[in-house]
């Protein structure tokens, strides 16, 4: 694949970004007291940021591969 190193560079920064600062968010959402119901069951709150952090997690992991294989 050929992408400019400065290009390789930004896909690696940016999976950095993403696997920085989605797990700090979960901790944040499972702490909040919308997170679960009255019988301590996960609301939907809970579900709907869980599917988002984990396809942006799965989206910052695969665009650092990405980088990765572009510098070589």
């Amino acid at each position: 694949m050929n992408l400019p190193v400065a290009w390789s560079v930004l896909l690696i920064v940016t999976a950095g970004w993403n696997l920085l600062i989605w797990p700090s968010f979960w901790r944040r959402i499972a702490a909040d007291p919308r997170s679960r119901d009255d019988a301590g069951r996960p609301t939907r709150f809970l579900t709907v940021h869980a599917v988002l952090i984990a396809v942006s997690l799965a989206l910052g992991l695969a665009v650092g591969v990405l980088g990765v294989l572009s510098l070589f």
